[in-house]
């Protein structure tokens, strides 16, 4: 029996918006193996009987679909009319990744260690795999860190690009399109931050810059070595070392 006096702690149960009906049931025959990529949909007057909802809850539904890269809508008549289930290109992916991890406000540890995770997988894929042109990615963006030692160029925003450049060539290195794209979700997402972080730095910059390089270094040395194994462990001291002095004055 519900107690009485509790009720002012009821409410009523929100109602789902029919269209969210419809992406859900889309979402479920493709998780189940029903509906695959190249896959056709009914058509929307025939969605909307099926499901038994408006013909403006189904445009919306594919709408929302479309936008997250689950399905391709196509306009006129032919071969190429009609809402086909297509593959989510991975830069879509990623984008809703960053979005998600910025917007979520995870604990900062959280995200350090999911990041830790994720490049260590990288570093050492990218010491297994990588070919000469994604050494020569990873490469270049550590050549430009470089050369701001010593030179007039102390832009911060600069490095910060460069060194996140240089993350996602070794995670494009790797060869494994889910773990770089979970990886470059989480350093895009780490790129205001990290800025911040640096232009508090003050007069420490130019030696912390310099460490940072070096330790960069020594991750590229690893993977063009081969060294999977030196590599991960390589990038995971860089990136506790890195958020130690980055963060440890907040």
């Amino acid at each position: 029996m519900i107690d009485a006096r509790a009720g002012d702690a009821w409410r009523p149960v929100e109602r789902v918006r029919a269209y969210q009906h419809v992406v859900d049931q889309v979402e479920e025959q493709i998780l189940a193996g029903a509906l695959k990529v190249g896959d056709r949909l009914p058509g929307e007057r025939e969605l909307s009987a099926r499901l038994q909802v408006s013909r403006a809850a189904v445009r919306e539904a594919m709408r929302t679909l479309e936008a997250q890269g689950v399905v391709r809508a196509g306009v006129g008549s032919g071969p190429d009319a009609g809402t086909v289930v297509s593959a989510m290109p991975s830069e879509a992916l990623t984008r809703l990744l960053r979005v998600h991890v910025a917007l979520a406000n995870f604990p900062v540890g959280d995200v350090i260690e999911a990041r830790i995770t994720l490049e260590r997988s990288s570093a050492a894929l990218a010491a297994a795999n990588a070919t000469r042109a994604a050494m020569s990615a990873i490469a270049a963006p550590l050549a430009a860190m470089e050369a701001l030692e010593g030179g007039v160029d102390e832009d911060r925003r600069s490095y910060n690009d460069l060194d996140t450049t240089f993350h996602i060539a070794i995670a494009e290195a790797g060869g494994n399109r889910l773990v770089a794209d979970m990886t470059i979700a989480i350093r895009e997402a780490m790129r205001q931050p990290i800025l911040a972080s640096l232009e508090r730095l003050g007069d420490d910059w130019p030696a912390v810059r310099r460490r940072l390089s070096e330790e960069h270094r020594g991750v590229y040395e690893a993977i063009a070595a081969g060294d999977g194994a030196a590599a991960a462990d390589l990038v995971e001291a860089h990136i506790r070392s890195a958020h130690a002095r980055l963060d440890g004055d907040r």
